[in-house]
């Protein structure tokens, strides 16, 4: 059975940005037996003379939204070039555990760049877990509506560090629903198949001409079904 397209936000000769369903890839695993986003869009969009499609960030598997690809290497270092320099702008939406009190906030600690830091949160109950060996990371977050159980939640990254909204939510004491890593699922009284984690809006300069280029991606159809039930 063919594979369904991927939704396209944006497209232009050097540019292509896309709505990533959960559940996939962006990039090979170092086994390389799972289909990936990069395969299916190159499939979509056959090599040109811009070249192959690139992706210039990450998306985990389960989050849904928003990602930019590049025609050719080129184009793809210049935009990865402003998420590495924090001039690409990001909005998540996020489906957190319980009620938060506090509307409007920012996170900082020093995330560490190892996999025992999934170990560190959970076991901090909500506490932070900065380290002194860490990078500083900071989010930004903003509270849509409070649930009976759960709260909506937009997010912005302001720093790029892997899993950094999974983490900081887990270290305030309000993990995504779904979370499995750096929370316990026995301690979530409402229940998600996967985190609950979407990429709303990204806003960047095009590599060759400079103009400010935004595009939007609809709250995935699960996270909505999900909302529509409370």
């Amino acid at each position: 059975m063919p594979e369904r397209p991927i939704k396209v936000l944006y497209e232009d000769k050097d540019v292509v940005v896309f709505d990533k369903p959960s559940g996939l890839l962006v990039v090979p695993d170092p086994q390389g037996k799972s289909r990936t986003l990069e395969n299916i869009v190159n499939e979509q969009y056959p090599l040109n003379e811009k070249g192959a499609l690139h992706p210039c960030h990450r998306l985990d598997r389960e989050t849904s939204g928003v990602i930019i690809f590049a025609r050719g290497h080129a184009n793809a270092d210049k935009i990865m070039d402003q998420f590495r320099n924090g001039l690409v702008q990001k909005t998540y939406i996020a489906f957190v555990r319980g009620k938060m009190k506090k509307l409007v906030g920012e996170i900082k600690s020093m995330i560490r760049d190892f996999h025992d830091r999934a170990r560190n949160v959970r076991g901090s109950a909500g506490r932070s877990v900065g380290r002194r060996d860490g990078k500083l990371a900071v989010t930004r977050y903003k509270v849509l509506a409070v649930k009976h159980q759960f709260s909506v939640v937009e997010v912005y990254p302001l720093t790029g560090r892997t899993n950094q909204i999974r983490i900081h939510l887990s270290e305030l004491g309000h993990p995504i629903l779904g979370e499995r890593l750096y929370a316990f699922g026995k301690d979530f009284p409402v229940k998600f198949g996967r985190i609950a984690l979407h990429a709303a809006e990204v806003s960047f300069k095009h590599p060759v001409t400079g103009a400010k280029i935004t595009a939007q991606a609809e709250l995935a159809k699960d996270m909505e079904n999900f909302l529509n039930r409370y």
